[in-house]
């Protein structure tokens, strides 16, 4: 059964403006292993973060680094919840997340969906 759904959408140049503009902002958000990649993979794990705060109903209320995404076994993007974030999605029932990430056009997109057993 699906618990929540999230989306979000991140203008790559304006997060890239951003990171320049507050050096602190890429260790705050991103994991060790997200921060020196690409600035598209940048802004579709920005938008993932966000879509998982959607997905579990606590936009902006969880921390940044406790939602990440790594890749599967053939190249999928794979989110990974610890803390905080593990702890939201365990009370609401959440066994599985699902995500999908895309960038074109300057835009990146991510989709996080929330099941239950």
């Amino acid at each position: 059964m699906i618990v929540g759904v999230g989306i979000d959408v991140v203008d790559m140049v304006r997060l890239g403006a951003r990171l320049e503009r507050t050096p602190g902002l890429r260790e705050r958000v991103f994991t060790e292993r997200e921060r020196d990649l690409p600035l598209r993979s940048l802004a579709a794990r920005f938008a993932a973060k966000e879509a998982t705060g959607k997905a579990l109903c606590t936009p902006g209320d969880l921390p940044w680094q406790e939602a990440e995404v790594t890749k599967g076994e053939h190249g999928e993007p794979v989110l990974v919840v610890t803390g905080a974030v593990a702890a939201r999605a365990e009370l609401l029932g959440v066994t599985r997340l699902h995500i999908s990430l895309s960038h074109d056009g300057g835009i990146a997109t991510a989709i996080v969906i929330a099941e239950s057993a």
